[in-house]
């Protein structure tokens, strides 16, 4: 089941990435008084855990630099209501779906989908998952468009906070996580996106404590040991994410790879980069 947790990952993930890489769910919200990408995105992926202060929303991100949180959290919610947000989120994803899939967005191959990914994400065990429990206290929609986005960021926050288990049981802290999933896609830390926030002394800071630990050379790069570590973080979040299919039979899963490879096409060719 590990491997079937990997295949469906890079099915489902860019089915819930619609949420911050199209216009629609970005207008959607904009219409409710935000500005920015960041009061956006806080609003739109904490929603689910309510009006929680700024400390729980960044244990459970985990990876965004000391203040990014706060600097969100609580105030976004002096815009708009978390109920407000995410019904703005969730017509701005289906409309986003709705324009890339054109006609496919209502076939018979997406219901079936629908019917499948709904399945799996409730099947997923619940404890220790606190932003997947959040979303799963919200109603399931009935269409099946939206349904299908619902179960696809029930999967990929379920697989998150497996993640995030992976990393504590690993002794890897957020800022370490990106220094380390750049170092596994060849990137230089520093020309890692996400690690922009840190000044070069903060950088330098957690790549020297990766160093003395032995998972970075003198270079910056991965250590055998380093990329063993990163390697085994990976397959352990795919153990921690199998238990959600296993309601699943061979051939649904078969089946699911089949009906949403065409609409994983379109969207990831969609994608602005």
């Amino acid at each position: 089941m590990e491997n079937v947790a990997r295949r469906l990952k890079d099915l489902f993930v860019p089915i819930h990435e619609v949420a911050y890489m199209s216009d629609e769910p970005t207008e959607e919200l904009q219409a409710l008084g935000y500005e920015g990408f960041w009061p956006l995105y806080f609003a739109s992926r904490s929603a689910p855990l309510g009006r929680v202060p700024a400390e729980v929303v960044d244990a459970l991100f985990y990876n965004f630099a000391p203040g990014e949180v706060a600097a969100c959290i609580p105030s976004v919610w002096e815009v708009a209501t978390p109920d407000a947000v995410l019904a703005a989120r969730q017509r701005g994803c289906v409309a986003a779906l709705r324009g890339i899939l054109g006609e496919l967005a209502d076939s018979p191959v997406i219901a079936r989908a629908a019917e499948l990914a709904t399945r799996a994400a409730y099947h997923a065990p619940i404890e220790g998952r606190l932003l997947y429990a959040g979303l799963r206290s919200l109603p399931i929609p009935e269409e099946p468009l939206p349904r299908l986005w619902h179960a696809a960021t029930l999967l990929r926050e379920h697989r998150g906070d497996g993640h995030l288990t992976a990393l504590v049981a690993a002794g890897i802290n957020g800022q370490e996580s990106h220094v380390l999933q750049a170092l596994y896609w060849d990137m230089k830390p520093r020309d890692f996106g996400r690690l922009d926030p840190l000044t070069d002394d903060q950088l330098d800071a957690v790549v020297d404590g990766l160093r003395l630990r032995g998972l970075v050379d003198g270079e910056g790069w991965f250590t055998p040991a380093g990329r063993k570590l990163r390697v085994e973080i990976e397959e352990l979040t795919d153990r921690l994410a199998a238990p959600a299919y296993t309601c699943l039979e061979p051939h649904e899963v078969e089946e699911l790879v089949t009906g949403l490879g065409p609409m994983v096409a379109k969207i990831n060719a969609a994608r602005p980069f």
